[in-house]
């Protein structure tokens, strides 16, 4: 017989989306996301917070920093922990569906939308793309802590969620945060353009195929960061394996 305190398959959804979407140093019980939230699915603040931190000690990324804390993971959370990560596209629209069948959050950020006319106008299709791309921005930037990870840039008006494998070349992991940098929109386009790449140690590439000179604003915004290394993210650091794909397809050499 389930204990009354056994979270259900809705709440669990929930409280992973809020660890997708919020940085590791905000998953605490005075959080007013975190408040919203327990509020919605039955739970104390201090519940929720607890089974985010117990989810923290899921991810190899933050345990290896010695911050998780809690060790409380149930089964429960280990099975949704590997069925996101199997599934990054099906994980990103059961997550959000859960919460928006408990808040008045839209399904997707309608002053986010960059739709690729290609995947035509079947509304289905178009909702499940800006559901999963809306999904892919916060749990890039959640991670990144809203900075550009070469500049360090914190507008995030100015930031963008960058495919490492172009969202068109690999529909697999379209939605996976592994497969994303945090870039201020400048660095975005050099970074989609192949002008720039990241080596296996993490730091900046510059393409020798395009030589500029005498332009002041390349050099203090691109060529001043060739050979320094990226600001990593708390979870969801860039999949090595892709960073290969983009030196290999997508830069310039």
């Amino acid at each position: 017989m389930a204990s009354r305190n056994d979270w259900t398959r809705q709440q669990l959804l929930v409280a992973f989306a809020l660890y997708c979407r919020l940085p590791f140093g905000r998953l605490h019980r005075r959080n007013p996301e975190i408040v919203r939230f327990a509020e919605a699915i039955g739970r104390t603040p201090s519940a929720l917070a607890m089974k985010l931190t117990n989810i923290a000690s899921l991810d190899p990324e933050i345990t290896s920093t010695g911050r998780a804390g809690l060790r409380g993971a149930s089964a429960q959370d280990r099975a949704m922990w590997n069925e996101m990560h199997t599934d990054w596209e099906r994980f990103a629209l059961e997550t959000q569906q859960a919460v928006t069948e408990i808040t008045s959050e839209p399904v997707f950020d309608e002053t986010y939308d960059p739709i690729d006319e290609r995947i035509g106008k079947d509304r289905t299709v178009q909702t499940t793309v800006r559901i999963g791309q809306n999904f892919f921005r916060r749990t890039i930037l959640s991670a990144y802590n809203e900075q550009c990870c070469i500049t360090g840039l914190s507008i995030p008006a100015l930031l963008v969620a960058s495919h490492i494998i172009p969202w068109r070349a690999d529909k697999l992991n379209r939605v996976n945060p592994k497969n994303g940098l945090c870039l201020s929109a400048l660095h975005d386009k050099a970074f989609d353009s192949g002008l720039i790449t990241i080596n296996g140690d993490m730091t900046i590439q510059i393409s020798k195929t395009h030589p500029v000179k005498n332009d002041p604003f390349f050099s203090e915004s691109i060529e001043a960061y060739v050979g320094k290394p990226i600001r990593l993210p708390e979870k969801f650091s860039p999949d090595k394996k892709f960073l290969a794909y983009h030196r290999e397809y997508i830069f310039q050499k």
